[in-house]
């Protein structure tokens, strides 16, 4: 190899390896690659490119890899779940009420540069459902309800993701602070996705659910009330790199004016738009900003 294609080898394997530096005009936008997630990479392009800014977009990535990338400087802001920062990326498993559970990965993270600006009210946590007509039927509206109804002697059906099973905030804590059992043979494990499926079919009683997903509405689910707040907040929210914010001051005002209007009937409407009457991902949030008065 000559000097000359050594020298672009060299500069090519730098420009691949080094961080992605945003100026002053330029953000890039990252998401995870579920419905929700690439909602909200979407319009936060769609928003922040109304405002001025060039948007490189890059949703789609697993959890893991996309917050290594924003603390490697490799993305700028996305949004994120407090429960998921706190259990996930700061490995604390104590139990703490929604505000406690912000005001903890916020001050965690800014030490390593990242800034959670202000939480949305959307709160996409575990949840567990049923068909609302059987629920009714039941009598069975929160999570001690259902407690009770199984330890009176009624056999009940459970879909769950072999996550659940095994998460400190899963399925076997989670009974044991409600004090029931659905019993081995009563759970059913099954991805994610059919979760809904076998719910909506008959096919189960309950179902693990996350709460603003669309189908939750659109198969006339009932959310149970946590009412003892077992499982962790997940606030979603828009996480900055501080040096972005920094240099691009007016960014915080308009990402916490999304993050205003954002709960979990307003995000389960628009996972519905997309996964359920399939609309466009870039059509749904056009449509979503534009009526609430942001572009």
């Amino acid at each position: 190899m000559n000097l000359r294609k050594l020298l672009q080898a060299l500069s090519l394997s730098l420009a691949i390896g080094a961080p992605t530096m945003a100026a002053a005009d330029s953000i890039v936008v990252g998401g995870k690659n579920f419905t929700e997630q690439q909602i909200m990479a979407e319009m936060t392009t769609q928003l922040l490119e109304a405002e001025g800014w060039d948007v490189d977009t890059r949703a789609g990535m697993g959890s893991a890899v996309l917050r290594k990338a924003q603390e490697n400087g490799q993305i700028d802001v996305y949004w994120e779940y407090t429960g998921t920062s706190l259990i996930t990326y700061n490995k604390i498993e104590d139990r703490m009420t929604q505000q406690e559970t912000y005001d903890t990965v916020k001050k965690l993270d800014a030490e390593k540069g990242l800034v959670w600006l202000e939480p949305s009210e959307a709160n996409n946590t575990y949840s567990l459902a049923m068909r609302q007509d059987d629920a009714e039927e039941k009598d069975i509206t929160t999570l001690s309800d259902l407690a009770d109804t199984v330890n009176d002697g009624e056999t009940l059906t459970f879909a769950s993701n072999a996550e659940f099973a095994a998460r400190p905030d899963g399925l076997k804590p989670m009974q044991e602070t409600y004090g029931f059992e659905f019993g081995r043979a009563n759970v059913k494990r099954m991805d994610t996705g059919l979760t809904y499926q076998a719910l909506r079919d008959e096919q189960v009683d309950v179902a693990l659910v996350f709460a603003t997903d669309g189908r939750i509405p659109a198969f006339n689910f009932l959310v149970l009330e946590d009412d003892k707040h077992f499982f962790p907040a997940y606030a979603l929210t828009p996480v900055v790199r501080e040096e972005v914010l920094e240099n691009n001051p007016k960014l915080a005002d308009v990402l916490n004016s999304l993050s205003a209007v954002l709960d979990d009937d307003a995000m389960a409407r628009l996972n519905a738009s997309v996964d359920v009457d399939k609309t466009a991902i870039r059509d749904a949030a056009k449509q979503f900003l534009e009526e609430s008065d942001l572009i």
